[in-house]
């Protein structure tokens, strides 16, 4: 796959946030909320991987889509930490 910029950006994002994951639970104690950012914030550059597979325009618009709302749900996660840890 020929890697664009929203893809190597959502793949640095992922990593940026394993690592915040493994400070919350480590250094925080803090495990359930950090799970579901984990889930979100690392899912987005997985629907952008996948759509570059798609099967139809409609296809790509999808994942990308989900793409979308996902980093809708990582940014309600990091307010909330944000509101909680800082």
């Amino acid at each position: 796959m020929k890697e664009n910029a929203v893809f190597i950006k959502s793949k640095e994002f992922a990593v940026r946030i394993v690592n915040l994951y493994r400070y919350l639970r480590e250094d925080k104690k803090e495990y359930v909320m950090s799970k579901q950012l984990l889930r979100s914030g690392t899912s987005i550059g997985a629907n952008i991987a996948e759509s570059e597979c798609a099967i139809s325009d409609k296809d790509f618009l999808s994942k990308l889509y989900i793409a979308f709302k996902e980093s809708a749900e990582t940014q309600y996660w990091l307010d909330i930490f944000l509101k909680h840890f800082i």
